[in-house]
């Protein structure tokens, strides 16, 4: 029972109570309307955009296989391998196949089978079978002027270690070739400039590039390294690796030229400009060929290499006498692609491509012509001009070594049994023959028996031997 204080404090919190429940009863009605009033505006909100694949492209390198799917737009992705079978699971966020990935062509290449599902209600799932354990790495392009955006995944194959024998050791004490590292510009998916019915840079390179490894190849004392040998795309900077992994005595970058003027025509012949472009047109055309990293792959996408580039910085200061070499090897051969094609420029001409800044491999970089000349286009694509062309320039490579063979080579050993003898080409004149071999033209003269400093193209002078 209930004193009268109880009772009247009992009251007074039932009405506090009512008032309270009304308050929350209020309270739980407007929120329910709220939601209510919400609920078409959410049921209105656009679904995620669908990425599309739209094509998918493979490309075998030596030493991996890169995959590119062609994108409608940006995607999100992620990369994982399974093992017990080997797989590669590539999974992509809101999109969709619309191609067919029928066509690969899987032979050579650790792929045994491509196939993809719907995974996670709408994003799609890519898995490669695989047939060996690789090393992954994937990344995303932005569209540019070639193509669309992309996502490239490559596909490194597991380094094998070979040990050195002992008669590998002893063979690398005799007299060694001259070794020639060939590098055909572009490849893969980037194509290069692009000529009349389709005729792609990329190819024609190739071409003329596998013509000239056939011919130093067979020439005694000579060996031809090939930097490219096949469609795929190997990054710049790499390429000068490739060319050094070789212990490469010259490096030479062959390409076929562009413009916007479809009579523009004419060969060139590039060396490397530690300062500045040599004019304007040299300079449109490094900042050309210096895109095809952009297109490739590379740039802000692994850190790995950051020391060796800024190694090659520091050793750019040391490239004096290499870069020599280069303008003296690039005359030899603009003299002989003289004889072959009309000459865009009739002087070496300097700029600076990624691809030549090797402070330890004199290179060059050979333009055999404009592919968006229609003239030249059709003669750049036939094979015997490919001949013709491959020809041309390692003779007047053949010509800078008969004259400077690096010291330890087979052709330096019979240079000193048996002296040098230097044919006459194209703007030779005794001095500049007396300078290039460090003798004297009263020398020459009397060596070869001339009454005057008159010579002829094809004339053949004997080099005296200095002692």
């Amino acid at each position: 029972m209930l004193s009268l204080t109880e009772r009247g404090s009992y009251t007074a919190c039932k009405t506090v109570g009512r008032v309270g429940l009304c308050r929350a009863v209020f309270l739980l009605l407007l929120c329910l309307s709220a939601l209510w009033l919400a609920q078409p505006v959410l049921a209105a909100a656009p679904a995620a955009t669908t990425t599309n694949v739209e094509g998918i492209r493979l490309w075998r390198a030596p030493d991996h296989t890169r995959l590119v799917l062609d994108l409608s737009a940006m995607v999100e992705h992620k990369v994982f391998p399974l093992e017990n079978p080997e797989r590669l699971v590539i999974d992509l966020k809101h999109a969709a196949l619309a191609t067919s990935s029928s066509g690969l062509k899987l032979a050579n290449t650790p792929i045994a089978e491509l196939r993809s599902a719907k995974f996670d209600q709408d994003s799609l799932r890519i898995v490669l079978e695989l047939k060996k354990k690789i090393n992954p790495r994937s990344f995303i392009l932005a569209r540019n002027e070639q193509y669309g955006d992309r996502l490239v995944i490559d596909l490194y194959d597991r380094d094998k270690q070979t040990a050195k024998t002992v008669s590998d050791v002893l063979a690398g004490q005799k007299m060694r070739d001259i070794v020639i590292a060939i590098d055909a510009g572009h490849g893969g998916e980037d194509p290069g400039a692009l000529g009349p019915k389709r005729l792609r840079e990329k190819n024609v390179v190739l071409a003329i590039s596998r013509a000239m490894q056939g011919m130093i190849d067979r020439e005694v004392g000579f060996r031809a390294v090939m930097v490219r040998d096949g469609d795929y795309y190997i990054p710049l900077r790499k390429r000068t690796d490739i060319a050094r992994k070789h212990r490469a005595d010259l490096m030479i970058s062959i390409h076929a030229d562009a413009f916007n003027q479809a009579s523009a025509n004419g060969a060139s012949v590039y060396a490397l400009s530690t300062r500045s472009a040599t004019s304007e047109t040299a300079s449109y055309l490094a900042k050309r060929e210096n895109r095809a990293d952009l297109i490739g792959g590379v740039g802000g996408v692994s850190l790995v290499d950051k020391d060796k580039v800024l190694a090659g910085v520091l050793l750019d200061l040391s490239m004096t006498a290499t870069l020599e070499s280069s303008l003296d090897v690039g005359s030899q051969v603009l003299k002989s692609v003289g004889g072959v094609a009309r000459l865009h420029k009739k002087r070496v001409e300097q700029a600076g491509f990624v691809v030549l800044k090797s402070p330890d491999i004199p290179s060059i970089l050979i333009e055999t012509g404009f592919i968006s000349n229609p003239k030249e286009a059709r003669r750049l694509s036939q094979p015997a001009y490919q001949q013709k062309m491959a020809k041309a320039i390692f003779s007047g490579v053949k010509r800078h070594f008969q004259q400077r063979p690096p010291v330890g080579t087979l052709l330096a050993a019979n240079k000193r049994k048996s002296g040098v003898v230097h044919v006459i080409a194209r703007g030779d004149t005794l001095s500049d023959i007396a300078h290039r071999y460090r003798v004297s033209i009263s020398d020459l003269r009397r060596h070869n028996r001339l009454k005057s400093t008159r010579i002829k193209i094809g004339q053949r002078i004997k080099i005296p031997v200095s002692t």
